[in-house]
């Protein structure tokens, strides 16, 4: 069982279709979430179960860099993708949930396990650093929601 779970939720102007066409491209994320420096694709496309890639992202103004694998994949309603890193392992869901004919209800949910010793000593820690998850799952549903969401009129 998780340790620490964290999950919000952000509701799209959009089909759910549409949001998954978005949050499922993989590979085009560093086009659409600003905290997203790089996709490597190790198992190449299509994307599903078992798909493995390395992301890399900034963090805190450094360039961090972790392999991930999906786990679970349901289009166009969820996605789960885990890895292992710093001594926890983490379990993250991403879902989109119809709500009504134009609209989705995105949510990302993220939970840590710590599975060392110092990982688990470090718990306390860990929970500190939860208001920087909070404001990086934030940030990624914003950018997700501007991705979805039609130009204003003057915009290009």
């Amino acid at each position: 069982m998780a340790e620490l779970t964290l999950s919000l939720s952000r509701r799209i102007p959009a089909s759910q279709q549409e949001v998954w066409n978005v949050v499922a491209d993989i590979a085009g994320s560093p086009d659409r979430i600003a905290s997203i420096a790089e996709v490597e694709l190790l198992t190449g496309e299509p994307i599903g179960v078992g798909s493995r890639w390395k992301e890399t992202r900034l963090l805190l103004g450094r360039k961090t860099t972790e392999e991930m694998e999906m786990t679970a994949f349901e289009p166009p309603v969820r996605y789960v993708v885990e890895a292992d890193s710093c001594g926890a392992h983490f379990v993250s869901e991403l879902r989109c949930d119809a709500d009504g004919d134009d609209a989705t209800m995105l949510t990302m949910t993220m939970e840590t396990t710590p599975v060392t010793m110092l990982a688990r000593i470090m718990k306390p820690v860990a929970k500190l650093t939860m208001g920087t998850s909070r404001k990086m799952i934030e940030q990624d549903l914003d950018d997700i929601f501007k991705a979805c969401s039609p130009a204003e009129p003057g915009e290009a």
